[in-house]
């Protein structure tokens, strides 16, 4: 089921929205649409980045409770990491 918004803005602000969405071939309404249709998205991918992100933590700690975590000291993450880094950039030179 659709939903209603409405917000207030000064009679200047809307004269000049609606001359630009016009100007895009939309409706000032079809422009604050997209624009919440686009903030829900960006919403929704941030809600299943952090679901992910859990899942990850909480693999980590099994796997520590389990005592098959390994531990890295840190000059050779450092050193992994670069190297992670390093083929990144050569499978994706900007």
């Amino acid at each position: 089921m659709d939903t209603r918004i409405q917000f207030r803005v000064d009679e200047e602000t809307k004269r000049l929205g609606q001359q630009m969405a016009e100007s895009q071939g939309r409706t000032l309404s079809d422009a604050c649409r997209e624009f919440t249709e686009q903030l829900a998205e960006q919403q929704r991918q941030l809600l299943s980045h952090d679901a992910w992100l859990i899942q990850q933590v909480h693999l980590a700690f099994e796997k520590l409770e389990k005592g098959s975590a390994s531990f890295l000291d840190h000059a050779t993450a450092q050193k992994k990491m670069a190297e992670r880094k390093a083929n990144i950039r050569l499978q994706h030179p900007k």
